[in-house]
């Protein structure tokens, strides 16, 4: 099975016969030893240091269908690499254009992604209600507020929906979170551990929705909800909203409350906290902990993962955008 392998060091990536070497290389030059990875393992590369290669590495890997991903020291997206787009077909293109031009039919896909992102959040909410915490006058005003889904009729309107929603979401994780405090939600830069977190954990959900698009015939920047714009990537944010709250703030909780990602693993500078590289790989070990976990799927009727997931909603998109089924997003049952 192939999987995602993380390089956290600056280092040289050669080919060697069908295999990868990534050699770490120090601040001074010096070369440590270099690591081998079988190319048909891989499925895509996530580049948390400089990466020194050439073009042709870059055709090997193109060849091989494998992704890799770049982000700077203070943990932001930069940009990938990406295989030729093999998938897209003409016939989606036409479809997903048009679904994005006619107001109503955008506004109805915008919908039901902030219907599924609203709905993951209470669900996170009824669990830790559950286990004691008083998070209901946030749950009821999150009810409260996504009944006014349904009836809006502009983007921007919806978006501040979704805005009000997630507002009211973080106040909740002062009660949630133990040991940490959230003070609202700041962001380039986030200016403590909690909101250090959520930036890495939103851009990890984003690269992953959008390496899960890149199997599909869509295309990544015709977007419904966000508004498509230059040098992004606008409908990984939209399917990132119904994931997030699933793979992003669970692993948040887990992580913080059973002490896995202490205050030792953030650096901590005049006007933001950014995660040093023992966080980074703490929070990657438990989110990957959780998109290799396992659920039976009630429609297919068999053990999916939560990264499988991301694809089949992207499965049931273009289903919606080319007439065979009305999309519907997916909500966490259990």
């Amino acid at each position: 099975m192939k999987k995602t392998y993380y390089l956290f060091n600056p280092g040289r990536l050669s080919r060697k016969d069908n295999t990868l070497k990534f050699t770490p290389v120090d601040e001074n030059g010096k070369e440590d030893k270099p690591k081998y990875i079988p190319v048909e393992g891989v499925s895509d590369l996530y580049c948390f240091g400089s990466l020194d290669t050439n073009s042709a590495m870059y055709n090997f890997l193109g060849k091989q269908g494998i992704s890799v991903h770049f982000f700077d020291y203070y943990e932001h997206y930069t940009g990938s690499f990406q295989p030729k787009e093999y998938l897209l077909a003409g016939k989606m293109q036409i479809e997903q254009t048009s679904h994005y031009l006619d107001t109503y039919k955008r506004q109805l896909i915008a919908k039901r992604f902030i219907e599924g992102a609203s709905f993951n959040i209470t669900k996170n909410l009824r669990y830790y209600l559950n286990r004691d915490r008083e998070v209901n006058d946030h749950l009821e005003r999150i009810l409260e507020l996504s009944q006014q889904i349904e009836n809006t009729t502009e983007i921007p309107n919806l978006m501040g929906i979704e805005g009000n929603i997630r507002q009211i979401y973080y106040d909740s994780f002062n009660i949630i979170v133990k040991d940490h405090a959230m003070e609202g939600r700041s962001k380039q830069p986030p200016m403590n551990e909690i909101n250090a977190l959520i930036s890495f954990g939103n851009m990890m959900c984003y690269t992953l929705c959008l390496d899960q698009i890149y199997h599909t015939q869509l295309n990544p920047t015709i977007s419904f909800l966000h508004e498509p714009g230059f040098r992004r990537y606008s409908l990984a944010l939209d399917l990132a909203e119904i994931f997030k709250p699933i793979l992003v703030d669970r692993t948040i909780f887990r992580i913080l409350n059973k002490r896995e990602v202490q205050s030792k693993d953030f650096d901590f500078h005049v006007n933001k906290v950014v995660l040093k590289e023992s966080g980074k790989k703490a929070f990657i070990r438990a989110f990957e902990e959780r998109l290799n976990e396992t659920i039976k799927h009630r429609t297919l009727n068999k053990s999916v993962s939560y990264k499988h997931l991301v694809k089949l909603e992207c499965y049931k998109l273009s289903k919606h955008l080319l007439g065979i089924e009305t999309y519907k997003p997916f909500k966490i049952w259990w």
